[in-house]
């Protein structure tokens, strides 16, 4: 996703056409994606009825401050406008509109699966719930990373940390904007991760202007006295377009 970012990243700015097709760039209407789309969007993430497994939901490997701290969360979907979102295998289940003719790929969705889901045995990898505001376009993740993302021995793999941090910058792109592709993601380090251990990001939309959104992530402790990784990214916005009807 971030390379295929960078690639329109260069053709919007020369107004040239996308792999190949003679296009130019879709424009986003800016009606769209804070009128009535954004009902339909959140629709799609969050379907009233579905034979889909959803992975965020709670399991024997989540420690006891991912089960409380979810139950927290939970509470304030209630009351506070905060919006759970479900985890599908694949991103296609999710948006459930398909990409500009000049991005369309030809794959087996069912070999699809999103590379934060990759891992299927439980607590051994990403263990991962995400909650959305619409209202102040920003998200709070809450991630407790397994034994099979080890990068020093006890600890966290950075590129684990970025891969989820970048999973949770596109799910709220997408909502707060139809941001889509990642055109720039730069990381700070700042202390090690031990390894299924609940750590909690804190994404926010900056701002939104020609056509990109800009956001931050702080990843930090439940009791925020330790920071691990302060983040930033712009993702650009592109508006999909309707399934045909089959």
């Amino acid at each position: 996703m971030i390379r295929r970012g960078f690639q329109l990243a260069a053709r919007l700015g020369h107004h040239r056409g996308l792999l190949g097709d003679p296009r130019i760039l879709p424009r986003l209407n800016p009606a769209s994606a804070f009128g009535s789309s954004t009902d339909s969007m959140f629709s799609r993430f969050l379907p009233e009825k579905t034979d889909l497994k959803d992975d965020a939901l709670p399991d024997a490997s989540w420690c006891l401050d991912m089960l409380s701290l979810d139950q927290e969360f939970l509470e304030k979907t209630k009351s506070s406008g905060w919006i759970k979102l479900p985890s599908f295998k694949s991103n296609g289940d999710h948006i459930g509109l398909k990409l500009p003719s000049g991005l369309a790929v030809s794959s087996d969705k069912g070999d699809c699966r999103i590379f934060t889901r990759c891992i299927q045995v439980e607590g051994q990898g990403f263990e991962y719930v995400v909650f959305f505001q619409p209202s102040k376009k920003k998200s709070v993740c809450l991630f407790q990373p397994g034994p099979y993302l080890e990068g020093p021995p006890g600890f966290t793999h950075g590129g684990s940390l970025a891969a989820m941090m970048d999973e949770t910058f596109s799910k709220t792109a997408f909502l707060a904007g139809e941001g889509l592709f990642t055109l720039s993601f730069n990381i700070r380090f700042k202390n090690l991760i031990p390894m299924s251990s609940l750590v909690v990001m804190d994404i926010e939309v900056e701002k939104i202007e020609d056509q990109k959104l800009y956001m931050s992530c702080l990843v930090h402790s439940r009791d925020q006295q330790t920071v691990y990784t302060k983040s930033s990214g712009v993702f650009l916005q592109l508006q999909l377009e309707e399934e045909s009807p089959q």
